[in-house]
């Protein structure tokens, strides 16, 4: 559908006189035979003359000759053939100018996205070698590699994106250029890096994007915590697979196929902590704090990519939370029902599974908590409380934290079976009350 319509937008333009020719990911994708994404079209009309052309518009780059073209519910950026005027902050030109449809091409990033097609007839038509490329298995700069990377640093990271999920190798002057070129990616934007490592880590080659990462020198420029894992010994018993830097190769291997970008940065940050916390103690390697540390780093992390605080919230608690299954065996029943009750609970299993599968391979809670889940999926996992702040009140208990205390406490024992009705709670409550204990002394 999106191709045909596509046709249909450029069949106007080519009726008014102009030369247009589809570009970008989409042509790549057709060449390799994988469904590709939104057909970009490019053209040597103005964006007034699209514009004119055609009932539904938005200008979502007028400055870079960028016109989204609207057809009931498919839309197509429309964009004018340029060519790039500098680029001194290296995040955008300084100034874009008109161009003939080889210029066009030439300005863009990789060899492999310079390809175009005839919008009509098919043709491919080739002016920088991607094709060859592509066939070969490289990743190739259009013209000076550095020139394109300094023009725009993001280029950096979608290097590493490209490679890692066409299996390609990037070509020797293309990687000199990445490595000596990583600085730049300072002058990018948070939400752009974080756009960029979304799509290279909830992709099924994200272990590879991540070993790239750290090869080509960027993530010590975009995530300088990550490198430090490399040679962080652990103990063997626990993790036979090698050090630190490995394990979280391979947990990221071992994610779902379809996994979320909180998943996916909360199985590459789970361990961020253990560096600065490594241990040879008497008994064996110790990593002591590890995940409060590395709760805390995630969330400066989470803070460097411009994440929404929902998002935030999601790593870190997975972060904070990632070895909590251990204890699941001689775990309370309140416990691990409000633990299951928890938002990022299905997401912190999946990590459980492949923080496992990453070491030892031993999955001893998993029978545990499948037979509780059985047990709790005709009932709500943390029920309606039987005794709510007013009770608290009412009985006597002066405003402050000792009535949080205890309804935590009235919560833990209705969890568990302990109290069953709103009765039960009062008569619960009057008798805690009356035995003068601390909150969290008393029930079990």
């Amino acid at each position: 559908m999106s191709r045909r319509e596509a046709r249909v937008v450029a069949r106007r333009l080519a009726a008014a006189g102009h030369q247009v020719v589809f570009a970008g990911g989409a042509v790549r994708d057709r060449l390799i035979g994988q469904r590709g994404g939104d057909v970009d079209i490019a053209t040597s009309a103005t964006p007034g003359e699209i514009a004119a052309l055609f009932e539904r518009t938005v200008m979502v780059g007028a400055a870079f000759g960028v016109v989204k073209v609207i057809r009931g519910e498919a839309s197509f950026d429309v964009a004018t053939f340029r060519k790039d005027v500098g680029g001194s902050d290296g995040r955008h030109p300084d100034a874009v100018e008109r161009a003939t449809m080889e210029e066009d091409v030439r300005r863009r990033d990789f060899t492999i996205n310079g390809l175009i097609e005839d919008p009509f007839t098919g043709r491919l038509i080739d002016l920088v070698g991607g094709e060859t490329d592509l066939r070969a298995g490289v990743l190739r700069a259009i013209g000076d590699p550095a020139a394109r990377f300094r023009e725009d640093s993001l280029r950096l990271l979608r290097g590493v994106r490209f490679a890692a999920r066409f299996g390609l190798t990037i070509d020797p002057a293309t990687w000199a250029a990445m490595r000596a070129e990583a600085g730049g990616l300072r002058r990018v934007s948070g939400e752009r890096v974080r756009d960029e490592l979304e799509r290279m880590l909830v992709h099924g080659t994200r272990r590879r994007a991540f070993e790239l990462l750290d090869e080509s020198g960027l993530a010590a420029v975009v995530l300088p915590e990550l490198p430090a894992m490399h040679g962080v010994e652990q103990p063997p018993d626990f993790h036979p697979e090698g050090d630190v830097w490995i394990h979280t190769a391979l947990v990221l291997e071992h994610l779902p196929a379809r996994p979320s970008f909180e998943l996916t940065l909360g199985a590459l940050l789970h361990d961020v902590g253990k560096p600065a916390t490594f241990k040879r103690a008497a008994d064996r390697i110790r990593f002591d704090g590890h995940v409060e540390l590395g709760a805390r780093m995630a969330e400066e992390i989470c803070g460097r990519l411009r994440m929404s605080r929902a998002s935030t919230e999601r790593v870190v608690a997975l972060v904070a939370d990632h070895l909590v299954f251990k204890d699941v065996p001689a775990m309370r029943p309140g416990r691990l029902r409000r633990l299951m009750a928890e938002p990022h609970f299905p997401e912190l299993l999946q990590l459980y599974r492949a923080d496992c599968k990453g070491c030892h391979g031993i999955l001893s809670a998993l029978p545990a908590i499948r037979a509780m889940r059985r047990r709790l999926c005709s009932e709500a996992l943390i029920p309606p409380p039987l005794l709510r702040g007013a009770d608290v009140l009412a009985a006597g208990v002066p405003p402050g934290p000792q009535v949080g205390e205890l309804l935590r406490e009235a919560s833990d024992l209705q969890l568990e079976g302990r109290l069953a009705d709103r009765a039960a709670a009062a008569e619960w409550l009057a008798e805690r009350l009356r035995s003068g204990e601390r909150p969290g002394t008393a029930g079990g």
